[in-house]
């Protein structure tokens, strides 16, 4: 096999601007693309420096806002992280230790969720 990494992970948002928002302000993640293609707005972000990027899918496209759950995201300062996302008015439990390593989750404003794992 030659896969190198997934291309983009598919959010389902109820609002793309809000989701935007959320995205690069509370996370800091970069726009990668926002542009009309006929009536869908193609809107990706991702972390800097990523392979991967997440699409901000409407609804109007056919997908339930909130309905991904479990992807993980890895902090470099968790603890940090974490308090910075509450500042900025994020839903964040935790953090945790774990068995397998200390880790929070974080709720989109949609209902997306995300576990938040310490790197290393």
């Amino acid at each position: 096999m030659n896969i190198t990494h997934a291309q983009f992970v598919t959010l389902p948002v109820a609002d793309q601007d809000r989701a935007k928002t959320f995205y690069t302000g509370a996370l800091g993640f970069d726009v990668v693309a926002d542009r009309r293609m006929g009536p869908v707005r193609w809107l990706a972000v991702a972390p800097k420096g990523a392979q991967t990027h997440f699409v901000l899918a409407a609804a109007e496209q056919g997908f339930t806002p909130g309905s991904v759950h479990g992807t993980a995201l890895v902090s470099a300062d968790l603890d940090g992280d974490c308090a910075a996302l509450r500042a900025a008015g994020a839903k964040v439990e935790g953090p945790d230790d774990q068995p397998w390593g200390r880790q929070a989750t974080l709720e989109d404003p949609d209902g997306n969720r995300f576990v938040l794992s310490a790197e290393g």
